[in-house]
């Protein structure tokens, strides 16, 4: 039953990471990086502590023996892969943030075999390969001479460094057994990342440069929360303990996809023939990984 539920949660988490997105491109000029990041995941984890407090007060033994794994998954997913990516949106452009993302799931899958000892199949490699080319044919709108035309700029370490510490965040929650739940261990992920983000999130309030607080960044904190934050995140840690990392990492290939589709819904952006090869691209790498997935 778990199985079922999983293989269907993970066509989701993509699309709850789009929002992230649209807020990362809407918070410039509204709320600094880490402020946003460090609100976001604030409120995440003060509803997670909530939810979680009994089970949490039950094994806090564990969870105090183990803070320094909080602290590092804080810092690789909610610090790095966070407030990082909002500085990179103020330098880079889009393309080149999918393109450098795009190569985390990859990261991940070949750690999973080396690190983790999961087993990964031909088809499979040949699933993320379908996808990986997928995700690129739509982000250069299928006219792959656009790649000659990319241009790294500072933003793009910092993409880099996201990229780096996802697939760090995927393998090390993976590798370090928790008794805990979902819900309870990202809680305490939270705490660590609160904890690294707080410092510069009150030195950036401190600076005469940063956007004023108003109702609109409120909005931003509220809706990361919930949505790619709480929503994502616990989809992708607790599908993660059923189907496996590497697994689960190649549904990443769907985001540009749907990015794309909310864009032609939301925005009244036009379709191509580029999304629709490229969807086939993508969906087909997917299902491969999936389909074997459920076999074995």
């Amino acid at each position: 039953m778990h199985l079922r539920i999983a293989l269907v949660l993970i066509w989701l988490t993509p699309l709850l990471w789009t929002v992230n997105q649209i807020a990362a491109r809407i918070a410039p000029g509204v709320v600094a990086p880490h402020v946003l990041a460090c609100g976001r995941w604030s409120l995440a984890g003060l509803i997670l502590l909530l939810l979680a407090r009994k089970e949490l007060w039950r094994k806090r033994s564990w969870v105090v023996a183990t803070w320094y794994q909080s602290v590092i998954l804080g810092a690789c997913g909610m610090w790095i892969c966070g407030a990082w990516v909002y500085i990179a949106g103020q330098s880079t452009s889009a393309m080149n943030i999918s393109l450098i993302y795009a190569s985390s799931p990859v990261l991940i899958a070949l750690g999973s075999v080396v690190w983790l000892g999961e087993s990964f199949g031909k088809r499979q490699m040949l699933g993320v390969a379908l996808a990986l080319i997928g995700v690129a044919h739509v982000v250069v709108r299928g006219d792959w001479s656009h790649l000659a035309q990319v241009q790294l700029v500072a933003g793009d370490l910092w993409i880099v460094a996201a990229s780096i510490a996802w697939a760090a965040y995927a393998l090390l929650q993976r590798k370090w057994y928790s008794p805990l739940s979902a819900t309870a261990r990202l809680a305490t992920i939270c705490m660590g990342g609160v904890a690294v983000l707080l410092p510069f999130a009150l030195w950036e309030l401190a600076s005469v440069d940063t956007p004023v607080l108003g109702q609109q960044a409120y909005w931003l904190i509220g809706l990361t929360a919930l949505v790619p934050g709480l929503g994502a995140y616990w989809i992708y840690g607790w599908t993660q303990k059923i189907l496996g990392t590497s697994r689960v990492a190649v549904t990443l290939y769907l985001g540009p996809l749907y990015a794309g589709l909310a864009a032609w819904l939301l925005l009244g952006e036009s379709m191509g023939w580029h999304h629709v090869v490229g969807a086939a691209l993508i969906l087909s790498g997917v299902g491969l990984v999936m389909a074997f997935t459920h076999k074995a």
